[in-house]
Parts: structure tokens; C-alpha cells; sequence
């Protein structure tokens, strides 16, 4: 009981103390007294509800948080005030060096994040703890959460344990969605509700009869190498680690925010090799470059790339590379600039789908680009030209 006490008393200071910064900061810009004291008042609310410090809040946090809240009767208005406090007092803790990353990132993009309605608020946190407890990924589980959170919006009238397999599917066909998107929705509508009958909060499982999903997946997007050469240039140290991971060892973006020195390996030739961190928790061996492998052992000891819950989260790092490339292009197209490299070294597609750490060559096949002129070149192969 000593030791909780103390770590309520730790948190409690430096609260306290990055309150005080806070609005030291804001009165340096000439901030309304009003406005600061509105600012102080909603952070004081939150802080009321946690027994974290600042600088161990996660974006997770403050979204059951916010869900709460509006569960206890706040309205729109309010929520987005308090909203606008927590993203005011983390954007300015990044600024000042005290945390390295914003858990409210998310919540500044209207479309981001909305509270369901009440009668949803419980179970989907119940739901996102329930897919940590199983050793599902931050992503995994935000991604998942995220969609039932937008099935739970658009159908207000419905509680989670009304829902009906015509309400699912008529909710999905009304969309016009890529396949992958779709696909989304759907495993995470199988999954909350699976997890809903197995722990007896609910007598059916409305989403087992859903079909299976599937479709022609997107063309592969390979960024063009001067796009590439581009943010190279113009992106921080960090961020050109980043990119290289990416695009010369083929790493997806919530790989690349899990790169850890512990990861890195030495064969007894030399040579180093990486311990990736794939999805549905695979791991996979991939051989390192000698110039990212020297890159990666020259920065401090632990994560590439910290951040409050250890690393940085995959959207952020996702967002932070996207601005670097051109626009509509995203940080997964330089995954598909590696595949198609590698494949056309020797064209060995199997090599390349381990690499990827996919599962199917098929899935592989997706990601690389053969261009025109090695199509002209096997045709006049076999033309006898």
C-alpha cells in the first residue's frame, strides 16, 4: 500500500510540475488568463481520473477516457474542449523536450476519433484489454477497436448486444470500400463479437455467417526512386532510418517502430542480421546491409525509435514518412520499392516473400512491379528476336 502511496505521490508531482511549465509557456505567448486557467481546469479533470504521470499516458488512455466521459453524460462540446486542452499540453511537451511522443496525435483529426455511443463504451474497452491480454499488437488492437468503434457511431440505435448479421452485413454493403478495407471491418466484427459469446456477454455471435472477403488486391505502388533519393534529403536522421528500413530491408511501418538493439544479431562471419517483429506475432531472421547494420549500432542502446509506451506507434511513424514522399503516397509503398528490387534481382519470389515475412508467395506477387521493359525482354526471348 506504501509503495502505491508513493507512486500516486511521484505521479501527482509531476503533474504538478509540468502544469507549471505549462502555463509558464503559455503566458510567454501572451495566452488569455482565461484561456489558461480553461486549459488548467480540463487537464485537471483528466489528471483526476489517472494514476499515470504525463509522461506515460497512451493515446489508448485518453480515448477510454474521452469514451467514459461521454458515458457519464458530457456533450459534444465538452469532450472536444477537453480534447483541445490534451492536444494543446502534449503538443507543447514535444516541443519542450519532455516526452518524445504525443498520444493525442490521433485525437486531433476529426475523422480519427469520435465516442460511441454509451451502451458500447465498456465493452470495447473490455474488448481492447481482452486482445492485449492475448499478446495482440498496439495496432492490432487499436485497428480492431477503431472499427467497431465506427460501426457502434453510425448506428446509434443500437446497442452491441442488438446487433443482428443483417444489421453487420447491410452496414458493410452500404460502403464503398476496398476490398482490404472491408476485410477490416469484417475480422474485427468476427473477432469483438467471438470474444463477446465466449465470455457470456452476449447468446450469439451475429458476425460468424459473414462470408469471406475477397478481391483483387491494390496494383503494386513502388515509390519512384528520385520521390525516394527526395525524402531521403529532406528527412532528420531518424527519419532516414526510417526510410532505409523500409525501402532497402523491406520492413512494414509497425516493424520498423519495434527495431530494438537486443534485435540486431553477429553471425561468427561478421555479417549482422535483424530480428524482425512481424505481425500475428512472427518473427523472421533477415540479413542487414553492413551500412544500415553500422547505422542502427551507432544509435543509443534500446528502441530506434523511443516513445512514451516504448516506441512510437505505427501511425505516427507512418504519418511522420508520408510527408516526406509525395502526395498519396504512403510509407507501405516503399515495402513494395523492396520487393520489387529484390525480385528482380534473380527473380526468386520465394526468397522475397521471406523476406516480406508474408505468408504466401500470392500475397508477394501483389507487391512487385515488373516493368515494360523486362516483359519486352522475356517476349523477344521467346520470339527467337
Amino acid at each position: 500500500m506504501t509503495e502505491q502511496h508513493d507512486a500516486a505521490d511521484a505521479a501527482a508531482r509531476r503533474w504538478a510540475d509540468a502544469l507549471t511549465l505549462f502555463a509558464n509557456h503559455q503566458r510567454h505567448r501572451n495566452l488569455s488568463p482565461g484561456t489558461i486557467s480553461k486549459r488548467n481546469e480540463h487537464l485537471k479533470h483528466f489528471i483526476a481520473d489517472t494514476v499515470e504521470g504525463p509522461w506515460v499516458v497512451r493515446y489508448d488512455d485518453i480515448v477510454q477516457w474521452l469514451d467514459a466521459r461521454r458515458a457519464a453524460g458530457w456533450s459534444d462540446n465538452t469532450l472536444r474542449v477537453h480534447r483541445a486542452s490534451l492536444s494543446a499540453f502534449y503538443r507543447w511537451a514535444v516541443l519542450a523536450g519532455h516526452t518524445t511522443m504525443n498520444p493525442t496525435v490521433e485525437l486531433r483529426r476529426s475523422a480519427e476519433y469520435q465516442a460511441p455511443p454509451a451502451p458500447w463504451v465498456e465493452p470495447l474497452a473490455d474488448y481492447s484489454r481482452y486482445l492485449m491480454g492475448l499478446g495482440r499488437t498496439r495496432t492490432t488492437t487499436e485497428t480492431r477497436a477503431n472499427a467497431m468503434r465506427r460501426f457502434a457511431r453510425e448506428n446509434p440505435s443500437l446497442g452491441p448486444w442488438d446487433v443482428t448479421f443483417d444489421d453487420l452485413v447491410s452496414w458493410l454493403g452500404g460502403k464503398r470500400w476496398a476490398a482490404e478495407t472491408r476485410k477490416l471491418h469484417r475480422d474485427a466484427m468476427r473477432s469483438f463479437y467471438r470474444w463477446a459469446e465466449d465470455s457470456g456477454r452476449a447468446t450469439t455471435n451475429p458476425a460468424s455467417r459473414i462470408p469471406p472477403i475477397r478481391g483483387k488486391g491494390p496494383a503494386p505502388r513502388p515509390v519512384m526512386d528520385d520521390a525516394y533519393h527526395r525524402a531521403l534529403a529532406f528527412g532528420t536522421s531518424r527519419e532516414r532510418v526510417a526510410l532505409r528500413l523500409a525501402a532497402e530491408v523491406g520492413l512494414r511501418r509497425g516493424e520498423v517502430v519495434q527495431v530494438h538493439s537486443a534485435d540486431l544479431q553477429q553471425a561468427a562471419d561478421g555479417d549482422w542480421s535483424l530480428l524482425v517483429h512481424g505481425k500475428g506475432a512472427k518473427d523472421r531472421l533477415i540479413p542487414l546491409p553492413f551500412s544500415i547494420a553500422n547505422t542502427l549500432r551507432a544509435l543509443p542502446p534500446g528502441y530506434a525509435f523511443p516513445g512514451i509506451n516504448g516506441h512510437v506507434s505505427a501511425a505516427w511513424m507512418g504519418r511522420v514518412i508520408s510527408r516526406l514522399l509525395p502526395p498519396g503516397v504512403s510509407m507501405h509503398a516503399l515495402r513494395h520499392r523492396f520487393a520489387t528490387r529484390a525480385y528482380n534481382v534473380d527473380r526468386d519470389v520465394f526468397t522475397v516473400q521471406q523476406l516480406l515475412g508474408h505468408a504466401s508467395p500470392a500475397t508477394t506477387q501483389r507487391y512487385v512491379l515488373v516493368d515494360d521493359e523486362t516483359k519486352r525482354k522475356l517476349m523477344n526471348t521467346l520470339a527467337g528476336v
